[in-house]
């Protein structure tokens, strides 16, 4: 019990530790164009960005799969700026969500280049582990899964807060905040610039 209690908190604070704020701001992008209604959608969205983010885990440690950390330390801005980028021009568009399992698709791969990020930690955690490493790897992706549900629910609590209390324009929303994410990811991208 102490292990799965461990494992998932480590999991938890991975995806909310503010020093590395990634993964909160590409979540925030995920959920910032739905709405409580939607739910169903975009838990779709998590879970598959969840899944992905394991299977690189998994990658790494049962088929040895490396990249250099340059490029992932680089695409992992990238993830967010695209996906800031799709939320200011798609904003209100009926046709944005006819096709949900490739926005899900999207967000698995995305979540592949994020878990690359986090593999070599990962790898130490699990090599100073008696535990199995799927086991671990399962309650580590629990703990990701509820951190992300967390920032789900903040962002759509505050969404609700500004269009529905304040009478913000939905469309408008989406693309002011998503434009604010994107201007803090830009830094991001030119500090990690590889060529």
């Amino acid at each position: 019990m102490d292990d799965l209690i461990t494992n998932f908190l480590f999991g938890f604070w991975h995806v909310l530790d503010l020093q590395a704020y990634d993964h909160i701001l590409f979540i925030t992008l995920l959920a910032m164009p739905f709405l409580f209604n939607s739910w169903r959608k975009l838990l779709l969205l998590v879970t598959a960005f969840t899944i992905g983010h394991s299977i690189s885990l998994l990658l790494v440690v049962y088929g040895k799969v490396t990249f250099a950390t340059a490029y992932i330390e680089f695409l992992i801005p990238v993830t967010i700026a695209v996906t800031a980028l799709y939320n200011i021009f798609t904003a209100g568009r009926r046709h944005r969500d006819s096709t949900p399992w490739l926005t899900a698709m999207i967000a698995l791969f995305f979540g592949l280049i994020h878990g690359f990020g986090f593999s070599s930690a990962f790898k130490m955690l699990a090599s100073g582990s008696d535990q199995n490493t799927l086991l671990l790897l399962l309650e580590f992706a629990l703990g990701i899964e509820a951190a992300q549900l967390v920032i789900v629910l903040i962002v759509l609590t505050i969404t609700f807060i500004f269009t529905g209390i304040f009478r913000f324009n939905k469309k408008e929303w989406t693309q002011i905040i998503s434009a604010i994410i994107l201007g803090i990811v830009i830094p991001m991208l030119i500090d990690r610039w590889i060529w």
